[in-house]
C-alpha cells in the first residue's frame, strides 16, 4: 500500500482510529467531507498540501507536505475539529488512544486495550499478532512502522504478563 505517492517522505502525518467499521455509504459521505476540508486547509492563511486516506474501513490519515509548509497549531485545531464533527455525525469514538486495532483473520479489529490484554492472557493474540501503530507521524513510517507485531509495539509495555 503506497499512500500519498506525491508527498515527501518527511511529510507529517495523523492517524484516527475508528471505534468500528464506517459503512460504504459513510465513506462515500466522508470521502466527500475530508476532501473539501484538505482542499481548503491552510495554516496562517497559506494552502497547505494535504490529502487524506480512508484505510481498512477503520482509518482517516491526514498528510501534510510539511517541505511546502507546515502546520501550524491553528491549523491542526482545524482538523481535530473535523474530527470531533465526524465523531458526533456518525456516533463514532476517533480520538480515544486506549482502542488497539489489530489484524484477525486478514481482518481489522478493535478493542479497549483492557480487553485486548485479556485476549492476550488467554492466547487468541499472541506475541506475532499485528497491531497499528497510530502514534506514528511521519510519512516515511507509515510503510515500515505503522504495522507491526505486537511484541514490537508501545502495546507489548501495557501487557501484565510480559512485564512481571
Amino acid at each position: 500500500m503506497q499512500l500519498f505517492e506525491n508527498f515527501s517522505p518527511e511529510s507529517k502525518i495523523w492517524i484516527y482510529q475508528c471505534n468500528r467499521p464506517f459503512t460504504q455509504d459513510e465513506i462515500q459521505n466522508l470521502n466527500i467531507t475530508c476532501k473539501k476540508f484538505t482542499d481548503s486547509w491552510t495554516a496562517h492563511d497559506i494552502k497547505l498540501k494535504a490529502s487524506f486516506a480512508i484505510i481498512f474501513n477503520r482509518f482517516i490519515i491526514f498528510c501534510v507536505d510539511e517541505k511546502i509548509e507546515g502546520a501550524s497549531g491553528c491549523s491542526i485545531d482545524k482538523s481535530v475539529h473535523l474530527i470531533r464533527e465526524i465523531e458526533k455525525q456518525y456516533q463514532v469514538f476517533l480520538l480515544n488512544r486506549t482502542q488497539v486495532a489489530y489484524i484477525e483473520n486478514d481482518h481489522v479489529s478493535a478493542c479497549p486495550l483492557s480487553v485486548f490484554t485479556k485476549l492476550y492472557e488467554t492466547g487468541k493474540v499472541n506475541l506475532q499478532t499485528v497491531v497499528f501503530n497510530n502514534t506514528i507521524t511521519q510519512l516515511s513510517q507509515l510503510n515500515s512502522d505503522w504495522k507491526q507485531p505486537l511484541a514490537e509495539s508501545w502495546i507489548a509495555n501495557h501487557l501484565p504478563v510480559l512485564n512481571k
